[in-house]
C-alpha cells in the first residue's frame, strides 16, 4: 500500500519545505536583531568614551525624566559653562544638576536641579567633576538596570541563543529536506 507521490505532490512538499526554514530563519535572525539593539546604547557609547548612568531622581525634571539614561562625556571644569548640565559625585552617588555658577579661582560650581527651587546648599568642588552630560535617552535608564543585571544578561545570552539556535534549525531543515527530495526521485 505504497502511496505514490505525483508531480504536482512533490512541488507541494517541496515549497512546504522551504517555508518553515525560511520563518525559522526570519525569527532567528529578528531575534538577535532585536538583542543587538538592546545593547548598542548600553556599549558603543562606552568605547567612544562616554559614562553611562541612569537617572533616578526627579531633580532634573522635565529635561531630565526619572529613569532616563544620561550619557556623560569628560570635560575640563575651565571649560564648563552656566547653564550646562553636568554629573558629579556626591558621597556614594552619582548626581546631574545644572550649573548656575563656575567659580574658576575657587575650582568649584554652584547647581541646581531644574525641578528645585533653591541652588545647591553645597558647592561642589572640581574634582567631583564626572563630565558633562551630552546626550540622554528616557526610560532607557530602567531598561539599563535590569539589562545590566544577573538576571537580565541571562535573559539577552538566552535570547541570543534561541535566535542562533532557530537559524541552525533553519539550516538542518532545508540540508534534511533536499536529502529526501533527492530519495524520492
Amino acid at each position: 500500500m505504497a502511496k505514490t507521490i505525483q508531480a504536482g505532490d512533490r512541488h507541494y512538499a517541496k515549497k512546504g519545505g522551504k517555508l518553515i526554514p525560511a520563518l525559522c530563519n526570519f525569527f532567528g535572525i529578528l531575534i538577535l536583531l532585536a538583542v543587538i539593539a538592546l545593547c548598542l546604547p548600553l556599549t558603543v557609547p562606552r568605547l567612544l568614551g562616554y559614562g553611562i548612568y541612569d537617572v533616578v531622581s526627579g531633580s532634573m525634571e522635565p529635561e531630565i525624566p526619572v529613569g532616563s539614561v544620561i550619557y556623560v562625556a569628560d570635560a575640563a571644569p575651565e571649560e564648563i559653562q552656566e547653564k550646562d548640565i553636568i554629573a558629579f559625585q556626591s558621597g556614594d552617588s552619582v548626581v546631574t544638576h545644572r550649573v548656575m555658577a563656575n567659580h574658576v579661582v575657587e575650582g568649584e560650581f554652584v547647581t541646581k536641579g531644574d525641578a528645585n527651587e533653591a541652588e545647591d546648599m553645597n558647592t561642589v568642588p572640581y574634582e567631583n567633576l564626572i563630565g558633562r552630560v551630552k546626550y540622554h535617552i528616557p526610560m532607557m535608564g530602567d531598561l539599563m538596570v535590569i539589562l545590566t543585571g544577573t538576571v537580565g544578561k541571562i535573559y539577552v545570552l538566552g535570547f541570543a541563543a534561541c535566535g542562533v539556535m532557530l537559524n541552525m534549525l533553519a539550516s538542518r531543515l532545508r540540508d534534511g529536506s533536499g536529502d529526501e527530495d533527492e530519495a524520492e526521485l
